[in-house]
């Protein structure tokens, strides 16, 4: 096999590597969320 030529990597437990992208925006977007009503709660 030339160096050039490796399998591309499987993305664990999804099968595909944009639903980790979209998880990650996802649990961001959550904790900005939490993190301004927390903020607006004790303020």
């Amino acid at each position: 096999m030339a160096l050039d030529q490796q399998p591309e990597e499987k993305p664990p437990l999804f099968p595909t590597w944009g639903y980790w992208y979209a998880l990650v925006i996802a649990w961001l977007l959550l904790l900005i969320v939490l993190f301004y009503l927390f903020t607006k709660t004790f303020s």
